[in-house]
């Protein structure tokens, strides 16, 4: 893939912006559950007073994570999100402007607040999240009519709002913008019959190993049979990431595996994200799919072992020789 600088910005993000509270405690209660996604339930006793080893504040939201690594990263970089008027948005918007974003199509909402997020986190990083999604819900996408200013749209969160879905793609097409994209739960609740034709015009199609059962209607632990139904669909690659066993990237009949690097997790708070835009950073700045997912895993590990979805993004696009910390494989070739 050889990239061609056409557009003013080289990634535009959309989804949203967070204001994220993490609070961490030894005195959570564990309970085994078949149910939960890491195997076990947090219990709060209510009426009780329970103490806090750690809270802090941070941004968070996968339009802000996302635009903070490409920007790191070197690429030109804006956000496209919808905040509240309030502190919590001033915050959001100081943050990245530091890192170089440009915030000039970030949204003010009189009437929402800024989405917010409490982060219940155990000892070993493992984590419950409670989302007020507030004004990220109402993104006004009619402002890209004339087409999306970037050679990429990366593409998060849109709330489920099919109105501002069509939209997006439409202006993505209008200006020939290349898509990566990561729906989130209200996008994928539509199904694969109904997003279909959003698939065919992605680029990069990005999504965890139950969010790809979902769509191909198959269980968690049918990894093929994802792989058979989805990784035809986007243009360029399917990435399919899969927790601590690491990720998968499958494109043009060719199926790669990278595994986790070895640390101790505080954090997973915005690993996928950070996973994700590096993966695409990385080939948009490259082109070749075995490498970017080694920068993906290490801009991954940076998160996930530290506390907040952005502080442990890599501070600058990683050396060859930073590299050799992450093993990638492959895995089939048809």
């Amino acid at each position: 893939m050889k990239y061609v600088r056409r557009q003013p910005l080289d990634v535009l993000t959309i989804g949203s912006a967070t204001r994220d509270i993490f609070v961490a405690s030894s005195h959570f209660e564990k309970l085994v559950s078949a149910t939960a996604p890491d195997g076990f339930s947090a219990c709060l006793p209510m009426g009780s007073k329970i103490s806090v080893d750690l809270m802090e504040q941070a941004s968070g939201g996968g339009a802000t994570n996302g635009a903070v690594t490409f920007a790191r990263f070197g690429l030109r970089t804006a956000c496209l999100s919808r905040i509240g008027s309030d502190t919590a948005g001033e915050d959001v918007v100081r943050e990245i402007a530091r890192e170089g974003v440009d915030i000039s199509h970030m949204q003010w909402d009189a009437k929402e607040k800024t989405a917010s997020s409490i982060i219940f986190l155990s000892g070993h990083g493992s984590r419950c999240v409670l989302v007020s999604r507030g004004a990220s819900q109402h993104i006004e996408t009619s402002v890209l009519k004339k087409g999306i200013p970037a050679n990429w749209l990366y593409l998060t969160s849109l709330g489920g709002k099919m109105t501002q879905l069509k939209e997006v793609f439409a202006a993505a097409k209008k200006s020939g913008t290349h898509i990566a994209w990561n729906p989130g739960n209200g996008e994928l609740e539509y199904g694969y019959k109904v997003l279909e034709p959003f698939l065919k015009q992605t680029d990069i199609l990005l999504l965890n190993r139950e969010e790809a059962a979902d769509l191909a209607h198959v269980a968690p632990r049918m990894l093929e049979e994802m792989q058979l139904l989805l990784s035809p669909i986007p243009k360029l690659a399917l990435v399919i990431t899969d927790g601590a066993r690491g990720a998968y990237a499958f494109s043009r009949g060719v199926v790669w595996h990278v595994g986790t690097i070895k640390g101790k997790r505080i954090n997973t708070t915005g690993a996928g994200d950070a996973f994700n835009s590096g993966f695409v950073a990385s080939l948009i700045k490259e082109g070749d799919i075995f490498r970017a997912l080694h920068i993906a895993a290490l801009n991954a590990f940076g998160v996930v072992t530290h506390m907040g979805a952005k502080r442990g993004i890599l501070k600058h696009y990683p050396k060859a020789s930073e590299l050799n910390l992450v093993k990638v494989r492959e895995i089939s070739r048809l």
